[in-house]
């Protein structure tokens, strides 16, 4: 299978294929000098893009085809998971999934959008775009974390809820706003991880929490920088432009306190080290669960309340 290569990463990518070919060389010629002087461009270069990616870049890694997903991390951290199907009304919706697993002592409801690797497994996860019945599961998972006294955590992860006719005929809308009301006083502590794309209510369908932890090349916003362009410019050349409006990143998040923990990935992103990423990860999540299982479930309601209450306050 092909790599993919972003833009901004060409350069990067030739110096390494520069360098793969001196090695070859090597074994014949005595050039391990130059060898070391490349080595050490390469991770130059790889500091100074990395470091300073703009906010239409970090769209672009959170998109990256090789980025792991929630079963991914659901099977790197977590053992005995338990997957559970279907919403008691419709269907199975495959672009959510869900069940019961543990973090190493912590016993957890885990719930997450899945996007698929290939044109099969996309078509089969609806390209990670949850129908209702989608929202509808969740909700009967966290229920039963609820029912059992169990954690939740959710793994956000899409470009939205599925836009289709069919979709609003069976009450998308209502869906979603049945999960914010229902998430906003679950009486057990909701992790929120947003570990790719977080795209206006389809995210939000999962994504109220005590905490919010976002992976560092993320996005979460309203509106995908693409349709916000299209909106507002009548064409997605503008794109960039956009993303830098909306400020959609983890830091602009964090200083807007939507999220309250920024998880470091690899240099690159997280699909360079998958065990890396899950070891973060997991550290950050048991902690957080240390914490939050002390609190009261009327006290974990109240606040969770009062946090979202204070979002998008403006003093101009």
């Amino acid at each position: 299978m092909a790599k993919t290569v972003l833009d901004f990463e060409k350069p990067i990518y030739e110096l390494e294929a520069k360098l793969e070919e001196m090695k070859n060389l090597s074994d014949n010629l005595d050039i391990e000098n130059e060898i070391k002087k490349i080595e050490d461009k390469v991770k130059q270069l790889k500091e100074s893009i990395y470091k300073d990616l703009t906010r239409w870049q970090r769209v672009q890694l959170a998109r990256h085809p090789d980025r792991p997903y929630t079963l991914d991390y659901i099977y790197s951290m977590t053992s005995n998971f338990v997957e559970l199907h279907g919403d008691r009304g419709y269907k199975d919706d495959k672009a959510i999934v869900g069940g019961f697993a543990s973090i190493d002592d912590y016993k957890v409801m885990i719930i997450g959008h899945q996007k698929g690797r290939d044109t099969k497994s996309n078509l089969y996860r609806n390209f990670g775009m949850p129908n209702p019945e989608g929202y509808r599961k969740a909700l009967r998972l966290m229920k039963l974390a609820e029912k059992f006294g169990k954690p939740v955590i959710t793994m956000i992860d899409t470009p939205g809820a599925y836009p289709g006719i069919e979709a609003e005929e069976r009450g998308q809308a209502e869906a979603i706003a049945r999960n914010l009301f229902e998430m906003s006083r679950l009486k057990v502590p909701i992790i929120v991880v947003i570990i790719g794309e977080g795209a206006s209510g389809g995210a939000l369908g999962i994504g109220v929490g005590d905490r919010i932890l976002m992976l560092e090349n993320c996005w979460y916003s309203v509106i995908s920088p693409e349709s916000c362009s299209s909106i507002l410019w009548r064409s997605w050349d503008y794109k960039e432009q956009a993303a830098e409006a909306l400020k959609l990143t983890a830091t602009d998040l964090i200083e807007q306190k939507i999220i309250d923990r920024i998880i470091p990935e690899p240099m690159g992103g997280a699909h360079k080290d998958y065990e890396q990423i899950s070891a973060t990860l997991k550290a950050a999540l048991k902690e957080e669960l240390a914490n939050l299982i002390k609190i009261k479930p009327e006290k974990l309601v109240e606040q969770r309340l009062e946090k979202f209450g204070k979002m998008g306050e403006f003093i101009e």
